[in-house]
């Protein structure tokens, strides 16, 4: 279940091929090459393109992580032998039943979402994914803390306090997040 403390991965979910695959086969695909640092989340938010027509440019659906595995394309889409990138290698995450969201988070301006990640209670309160990025101090220390929990934490400031002193546009940056408002 989604608690205000969950970490969510904001993912891309390009085509409705994708949805199905999540739904019925339970995994969706991260190019290795262009992962998000930390993939053990706790549910990962898709956000919809507008491939999905009236229902695209907007994330409806989330699931909760099961684990992950490195796979080739080739290895996920037996039916593609041939295709250009079937030897590149996927963070094949394994997810448990898709959960619709209570309403959906809308676009607003972020317009090109890869990845980045929030909190569960920054989802349940956002009405467009601009809402999705942490407003206030606490609540970035708090995510923060979370990735470095799940991360190699020599790659992490040391300290709350060492926080405090990075520049909010690095701060984003490092979050996958286009820009923080102001506290």
């Amino acid at each position: 279940m989604l608690t205000p403390e969950s970490l969510v991965l904001l993912a891309v979910m390009n085509e409705p091929r994708d949805l199905e695959i999540a739904r019925l086969l339970g995994w969706y695909r991260i190019p290795l090459r262009s992962a998000p640092r930390v993939i053990g989340v706790d549910y990962l938010a898709f956000y919809q393109t507008a491939a999905f027509g009236e229902q695209g440019s907007a994330i409806q659906w989330i699931a909760p992580l099961r684990g992950h595995e490195l796979a080739t394309r080739r290895e996920l889409f037996k039916d593609e032998p041939d295709h250009p990138r079937a030897a590149h290698e996927y963070y094949k995450i394994q997810l448990g039943p898709l959960e619709l969201l209570p309403r959906p988070v809308t676009g607003g301006k972020w317009r090109r979402i890869t990845f980045a990640y929030t909190l569960g209670e920054a989802l349940l309160s956002a009405q467009t994914t601009d809402d999705l990025a942490l407003s206030s101090h606490g609540e970035r220390q708090q995510l923060w803390r979370t990735l470095r929990e799940r991360l190699d934490q020599r790659d992490f400031p040391e300290s709350q306090e060492d926080i405090a002193g990075l520049d909010p546009k690095l701060l984003a940056a490092l979050l996958g997040l286009p820009k923080l408002k102001n506290d």
